[in-house]
């Protein structure tokens, strides 16, 4: 009976060392999140703005703004054009001529990503280079349907003043020629920030 108890005591003793132990190297330990206060990083309450502008996607030419970049074997023999991919570095203008004031731009790429209808992948950022929003930025990523008259699309994020912005983007083709490409559409963006 004597034995038990040292054993037990030992026993004790190691177990309150190993916890101490390990809270200790827990402790240590750097965290890969943690929570914030939204006020700590400059957000109050939520706005809703509305953009217009007019997109302007130029395929042909001496300077085109979209130009494919790659595409699969079999992309010509679907009628969607599907594999095609297009990086673009397109206008974005207060009204639908060419000559119209620049406020920005949209850089990214778009993918014909249907077999069976023209549904485009939109991935892009729309800079804005005028006004209050001059260096801030929106990204949309979504599905374009081309041939439908209007196509929504959802605003995932932002940068600068559309930091944390959240919202969709409806777009409509003001003007496209079917043997160029060519095209310009007109865009209504809602969008809430902070």
């Amino acid at each position: 009976m004597t034995m038990a108890k040292p054993s037990l005591t030992l026993f004790s003793t190691l177990t309150l060392l190993f916890f101490l132990f390990s809270s200790h190297v827990a402790a240590k330990q750097p965290r890969f999140y943690r929570s914030v206060s939204p006020t700590s990083l400059g957000l109050r309450k939520e706005k809703l703005s509305h953009l217009h502008f007019y997109f302007h996607d130029i395929v042909s030419g001496p300077k085109p703004t979209a130009i494919r970049v790659a595409e699969a074997q079999m992309t010509k023999n679907f009628p969607t054009f599907f594999g095609a991919v297009v990086m673009i570095d397109d206008p974005l203008t207060v009204g639908p001529e060419p000559s119209s004031k620049l406020v920005g731009k949209a850089q990214g790429i778009y993918a014909s990503a249907s077999q069976n209808d023209l549904g485009l992948l939109m991935v892009m950022n729309l800079e804005f280079c005028e006004g209050k929003y001059n260096g801030s930025t929106l990204s949309l990523f979504g599905r374009n349907a081309v041939f439908n008259t209007v196509r929504e699309m959802p605003i995932v994020g932002g940068s600068g003043l559309f930091r944390f912005a959240h919202g969709y983007a409806q777009a409509k083709t003001h003007w496209i020629n079917m043997t160029s490409g060519d095209a310009v559409v007109e865009y209504n963006v809602y969008v809430f920030h902070y």
